[in-house]
């Protein structure tokens, strides 16, 4: 026998992936059945590799100073597949570490405690909503990632059901636009089973029929001949975005709201998710999920306005390039994005410092922005440069905004990350609208400079589902309760 076998820590790592390997199906069990949604200290759980898990658990040592164990997480699983449970939202890492704190014993008891609200189906806030057909307009580079995400999502009860997506041409492509949804130079390959049923105009995507419709444009299309009513039209084109041209989709038959996914013109709301979801009304059918660089900057911004107060600023962007750009120089109707895309940094403008005022009213005129374009495929970044209306040092804006990526309202909006070595690569595929890297934050009196890392494709996608949820009613309880609340804690932690 070898060295290697005898070594306990080889052993014990043995042991731990063969823990975490039981705990996969009980986790797919709870997702698909109960609609629990499981994550540990935010990191989904949901259809993850046996390491990614056990690397999850690792992570939780930056949180609470001691290393989180699958000893400690599958007990806690076991047993809530054992309950009756009610769709939700339930961090499996905060109940281990609950667990462990406490005088209790009896796992079973210890869950019926703190999962009171969802245990034998009791569900007093009724936060499922309905089920809602989805139609993408567009599917390019968003399009595609939103058809990843709302399919992965559909075995959850997101009840977002993904029924057709609207292309223009004449059909006989389907092929071809299948192979780009299995094959992604940037995100990899889909994690799933795509079929093509031409005759039809059908992709069969793990299970979800979805109908190809084409026509170029939104009046050729009645979407109830197509069995789809009430549906949510999420418009990824960019061809329109004022209330006159997205107006064409709601004239459609079978279509109750329209998402935009681009910063609306007028008075349609743009949308930052978990900052100013809660505006959206019954009555309004227009949204604007805004853009991914406002998205990004949004959260930090209020946080940091919440606390220290923001005097005045400048954002600076560093952009991945777009299909908007040129591969080589040609032709362009826009200053400098006429220069090759893969050769140049195009310094060019973005208006996600204007557009922050339509998320954060108190932020209005306080901030300038500008963009350079460099030669990445995916993953940018925001620079802000702040005045703050009190002295702040790196480390307690750090420590801030640490805590609000852990325990706030926006935990699913901040992400963050204390390394020398990262690089734009490490971030793709994050589902975060934006992650604050604290080795370069730096900060004299009341200036500050912060670099805010964004996966301007993936998490963005992840923020616009997330409002579809939200215009869909489709509401989870998160759980465990808080015991205190999350703005009292921090306050706490900073003094």
């Amino acid at each position: 026998m070898s060295q290697q076998n005898h070594d306990p820590v080889f052993q014990e790592w043995q042991d731990n992936e063969a823990r975490a390997e039981e705990m996969i199906p009980l986790l797919g069990t709870l997702y698909r059945k109960y609609n629990i949604v499981t994550s540990l200290y935010g990191r989904s759980l949901i259809n993850q590799s046996v390491i990614r898990i056990l690397k999850d658990h690792r992570f939780v040592k930056k949180i609470e100073g001691t290393e989180l164990s699958v000893c400690d997480t599958l007990p806690i699983v076991r047993k809530m597949s054992d309950l009756d449970l009610a769709p939700a939202h339930v961090d499996v890492g905060k109940l281990a570490v609950a667990f462990k704190n406490s005088n209790d014993n009896d796992v079973e008891a210890f869950l019926r405690r703190e999962l009171a609200d969802i245990v034998d189906g009791h569900d007093p806030e009724g936060s499922t909503g309905e089920p809602k057909d989805v139609v993408l307009y567009g599917f390019g580079r968003i399009g595609r990632l939103l058809a990843r995400i709302l399919v992965e999502k559909a075995g959850g009860g997101s009840l977002l059901r993904l029924r057709a997506v609207v292309v223009r041409g004449q059909g006989g492509d389907l092929e071809k636009r299948a192979s780009l949804l299995r094959r992604d130079s940037v995100h990899g390959p889909f994690a799933g089973s795509i079929t093509v049923d031409e005759s039809n105009n059908t992709l069969v995507i793990n299970g979800n029929r979805v109908r190809f419709i084409y026509a170029d444009n939104p009046a050729e299309v009645d979407y109830t001949a197509y069995g789809i009513d009430n549906a949510i039209v999420v418009d990824n084109t960019g061809k329109w975005r004022d209330q006159k041209g997205l107006s064409q989709h709601l004239a459609c038959n079978g279509v109750s709201k329209v998402l935009l996914t681009a910063p609306g013109k007028g008075d349609i709301k743009n949308i930052v998710f978990g900052i100013n979801h809660r505006d959206i009304g019954d009555e309004d059918r227009i949204i604007s999920a805004a853009s991914c660089t406002t998205n990004a900057i949004v959260p930090v911004l209020k946080a940091l306005n919440d606390k220290y107060g923001v005097e005045h600023g400048h954002v600076e962007t560093v952009h991945a390039y777009t299909n908007d750009q040129n591969l080589i120089d040609n032709y362009h109707k826009g200053d400098r994005r006429g220069r090759s895309a893969a050769l140049n940094m195009v310094l060019t403008e973005t208006g996600a410092a204007k557009a922050v005022a339509k998320a954060v009213p108190e932020l209005a005129g306080k901030l300038t922005g500008n963009a350079i374009r460099v030669p990445i495929p995916n993953v940018s970044m925001a620079i802000l440069n702040l005045r703050l209306q009190e002295d702040c040092s790196a480390d307690g804006l750090n420590d801030y905004l640490r805590l609000m990526s852990l325990n706030s309202y926006m935990q699913k909006q901040i992400d963050y990350v204390d390394s020398s070595e990262v690089a734009s690569s490490d971030f793709v595929g994050n589902r975060h609208a934006g992650i604050v890297d604290a080795k370069a934050t730096l900060a004299s009196g009341r200036n500050a400079v912060l670099y805010v890392w964004y996966d301007n494709e993936f998490g963005y996608s992840c923020q616009v589902v997330r409002i579809l949820q939200h215009m869909s009613n489709v509401h989870f309880l998160k759980l465990p309760r808080e015991t205190q609340p999350a703005t009292e804690r921090m306050a706490a932690a900073a003094s």
